[in-house]
């Protein structure tokens, strides 16, 4: 039994989602291992990871206006200390995710034909997100 760990840095530049599949591949591909189980973590409560379809962007439009729709800006939060979008990306991160489990075979992620992995930045501002990779295998 291995293990590697690794952490991946991603420059987000606003709401949306972004993709991170092949930043994780190319790590996988470089591991000893080829068959195990990698845990994906997401060291930020104001932002989330998920797993969801990479061919059509406009699946991606539809899931940032779904959320937005779900928790507005303007609802009175009591906590506002960082901007009126701070309290409406913890509440989203909330009903997300933060970590994903996903196995690997032959050094690739087992994912079906349209998946991706994405941070979904639910800041309006850049921000540095920091990835926690652990591969056990």
């Amino acid at each position: 039994m291995e293990q590697y760990i690794e952490t991946i840095s991603l420059l987000t530049k606003g709401q949306g989602l972004y993709e991170i599949t092949s930043e994780i591949s190319k790590w996988l591909n470089k591991q000893k291992t080829k068959r195990g189980l990698l845990t994906i973590f997401l060291q930020h409560t104001s932002c989330s990871l998920l797993i969801q379809e990479n061919a059509d962007p406009d699946v991606q439009k539809d899931l940032k206006k779904f959320f937005d729709q779900i928790v507005p800006e303007n609802n009175n939060y009591i906590h506002q200390s960082e901007g009126p979008d701070d309290m409406p990306a913890h509440i989203k991160s909330t009903l997300m995710q933060t970590q994903l489990s996903i196995p690997v075979e032959n050094h690739q992620m087992v994912l079906g034909t349209w998946q991706g992995i994405y941070i979904f930045e639910h800041r309006k501002k850049n921000h540095n997100r920091q990835i926690k990779l652990h591969f056990i295998g």
